[in-house]
Protein backbone atom coordinates (compact mmCIF):
# COMPACT_ATOMS: atom_id res chain seq x y z
CA UNK A 1 0.00 0.00 0.00
CA UNK A 2 1.33 3.26 -0.87
CA UNK A 3 1.96 6.33 1.67
CA UNK A 4 1.17 10.21 0.83
CA UNK A 5 1.91 13.36 2.54
CA UNK A 6 -1.12 15.66 3.23
CA UNK A 7 -0.10 18.84 4.44
CA UNK A 8 -3.13 21.02 6.32
CA UNK A 9 -2.32 24.52 4.81
CA UNK A 10 -2.58 27.74 7.72
CA UNK A 11 -5.88 28.74 6.44
CA UNK A 12 -7.56 25.31 6.79
CA UNK A 13 -5.86 25.67 10.68
CA UNK A 14 -7.35 29.26 11.21
CA UNK A 15 -10.58 28.06 9.63
CA UNK A 16 -11.19 25.21 12.06
CA UNK A 17 -11.07 22.51 9.25
CA UNK A 18 -8.77 20.25 9.97
CA UNK A 19 -11.25 17.82 11.68
CA UNK A 20 -13.22 17.77 8.58
CA UNK A 21 -11.01 17.70 5.84
CA UNK A 22 -9.42 14.76 8.07
CA UNK A 23 -12.88 13.02 8.38
CA UNK A 24 -12.72 12.81 4.25
CA UNK A 25 -9.89 11.03 4.04
CA UNK A 26 -10.69 8.39 6.73
CA UNK A 27 -14.08 8.36 5.20
CA UNK A 28 -12.72 7.57 2.15
CA UNK A 29 -11.01 4.53 3.63
CA UNK A 30 -7.43 6.15 3.84
CA UNK A 31 -5.54 4.91 6.82
CA UNK A 32 -3.70 8.12 8.90
CA UNK A 33 -0.15 6.90 9.82
CA UNK A 34 0.79 10.31 11.37
CA UNK A 35 0.06 13.79 12.02
CA UNK A 36 1.68 16.51 13.77
CA UNK A 37 1.12 20.39 14.44
CA UNK A 38 4.49 22.19 12.89
CA UNK A 39 5.50 25.71 12.02
CA UNK A 40 6.88 25.99 8.72
CA UNK A 41 10.23 28.16 7.91
CA UNK A 42 11.67 29.43 5.21
CA UNK A 43 14.67 26.82 4.82
CA UNK A 44 12.25 23.89 4.72
CA UNK A 45 10.13 24.99 2.33
CA UNK A 46 12.72 26.70 -0.01
CA UNK A 47 12.98 23.19 -0.30
CA UNK A 48 9.55 21.73 -0.45
CA UNK A 49 9.29 24.37 -3.55
CA UNK A 50 12.22 24.59 -4.76
CA UNK A 51 10.54 23.75 -8.27
CA UNK A 52 8.84 26.83 -8.22
CA UNK A 53 11.55 29.38 -7.00
CA UNK A 54 11.89 31.04 -10.16
CA UNK A 55 8.12 32.07 -10.49
CA UNK A 56 7.38 35.59 -9.07
CA UNK A 57 5.10 34.28 -6.46
CA UNK A 58 7.20 31.82 -5.08
CA UNK A 59 7.77 34.21 -1.63
CA UNK A 60 4.25 35.21 -1.61
CA UNK A 61 3.92 31.24 -1.34
CA UNK A 62 6.00 30.66 1.54
CA UNK A 63 5.00 33.74 3.79
CA UNK A 64 1.06 32.12 3.16
CA UNK A 65 2.61 28.99 4.80
CA UNK A 66 4.17 30.45 7.37
CA UNK A 67 1.36 32.31 8.26
CA UNK A 68 0.03 29.78 11.29
CA UNK A 69 0.79 26.13 12.16
CA UNK A 70 0.17 23.66 9.34
CA UNK A 71 -0.48 19.84 10.19
CA UNK A 72 1.16 17.64 8.40
CA UNK A 73 -0.28 13.95 7.95
CA UNK A 74 0.63 10.74 6.41
CA UNK A 75 -2.16 8.66 5.09
CA UNK A 76 -1.73 5.20 3.16
CA UNK A 77 -3.96 3.05 1.14
CA UNK A 78 -3.93 1.42 -2.26
CA UNK A 79 -3.30 4.27 -5.00
CA UNK A 80 -2.85 6.92 -1.86
CA UNK A 81 -1.23 9.85 -3.68
CA UNK A 82 -3.61 9.32 -6.87
CA UNK A 83 -6.91 9.14 -4.64
CA UNK A 84 -5.86 11.76 -2.29
CA UNK A 85 -5.36 13.87 -5.41
CA UNK A 86 -8.69 13.57 -6.85
CA UNK A 87 -10.15 13.88 -3.22
CA UNK A 88 -8.54 17.49 -3.04
CA UNK A 89 -9.75 18.50 -6.73
CA UNK A 90 -7.97 20.94 -8.87
CA UNK A 91 -5.31 23.29 -7.41
CA UNK A 92 -7.38 26.42 -8.19
CA UNK A 93 -10.41 26.57 -5.59
CA UNK A 94 -12.90 28.48 -7.88
CA UNK A 95 -12.87 25.91 -10.71
CA UNK A 96 -12.59 22.68 -8.74
CA UNK A 97 -15.38 20.69 -8.81
CA UNK A 98 -17.77 20.55 -6.07
CA UNK A 99 -17.69 17.12 -4.04
CA UNK A 100 -13.85 17.60 -3.94
CA UNK A 101 -12.28 19.56 -1.14
CA UNK A 102 -10.66 22.24 -2.68
CA UNK A 103 -14.18 22.52 -4.68
CA UNK A 104 -15.80 22.69 -1.07
CA UNK A 105 -13.74 24.58 0.56
CA UNK A 106 -11.58 26.69 -1.28
CA UNK A 107 -11.88 30.59 -3.58
CA UNK A 108 -8.03 30.52 -4.18
CA UNK A 109 -5.58 29.44 -6.06
CA UNK A 110 -3.25 29.72 -2.98
CA UNK A 111 -5.32 29.28 -0.10
CA UNK A 112 -6.47 26.02 -1.38
CA UNK A 113 -6.50 23.94 2.17
CA UNK A 114 -3.95 21.19 1.21
CA UNK A 115 -1.00 20.57 -0.06
CA UNK A 116 -0.55 16.32 -1.41
CA UNK A 117 2.81 14.66 -2.77
CA UNK A 118 1.86 14.76 -6.82
CA UNK A 119 3.63 11.14 -7.61
CA UNK A 120 4.55 8.30 -5.56
CA UNK A 121 8.34 9.31 -5.87
CA UNK A 122 7.71 12.66 -4.30
CA UNK A 123 5.56 10.95 -1.44
CA UNK A 124 8.57 8.97 -0.46
CA UNK A 125 10.72 12.26 -0.44
CA UNK A 126 7.99 14.78 1.13
CA UNK A 127 7.48 12.29 4.15
CA UNK A 128 10.76 11.93 4.86
CA UNK A 129 11.30 16.04 4.73
CA UNK A 130 8.37 15.99 7.33
CA UNK A 131 8.35 12.88 9.29
CA UNK A 132 11.14 10.94 11.27
CA UNK A 133 11.04 7.11 10.27
CA UNK A 134 9.44 6.67 14.11
CA UNK A 135 6.86 8.98 13.38
CA UNK A 136 4.90 7.11 11.34
CA UNK A 137 3.10 4.29 12.32
CA UNK A 138 1.98 0.88 10.82
CA UNK A 139 -1.23 -0.69 12.78
CA UNK A 140 -4.14 -3.18 11.42
CA UNK A 141 -7.24 -1.13 10.87
CA UNK A 142 -10.39 -2.52 11.94
CA UNK A 143 -12.54 -3.16 9.05
CA UNK A 144 -10.17 -3.16 6.17
CA UNK A 145 -11.97 -5.99 4.01
CA UNK A 146 -15.32 -3.33 3.86
CA UNK A 147 -12.70 -0.80 2.20
CA UNK A 148 -10.87 -3.49 -0.32
CA UNK A 149 -11.96 -6.54 -2.19
CA UNK A 150 -9.74 -9.03 -0.70
CA UNK A 151 -7.48 -9.47 -3.40
CA UNK A 152 -6.50 -5.97 -3.13
CA UNK A 153 -5.32 -5.72 0.19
Amino acid sequence: MEKTLVILKPCTVRRGLVGEITHRFERKGLQLCGMKMMHLDDTILSEHYAHLAELPFFQRIKNAMMAAPVIVTCWKGKDAVHVVRELGGKTNGRVAAPGTIRGDYSMSMQENIIHSSDTVENAVIELARFFKDEEIFEYETIGLDVFYANDEI
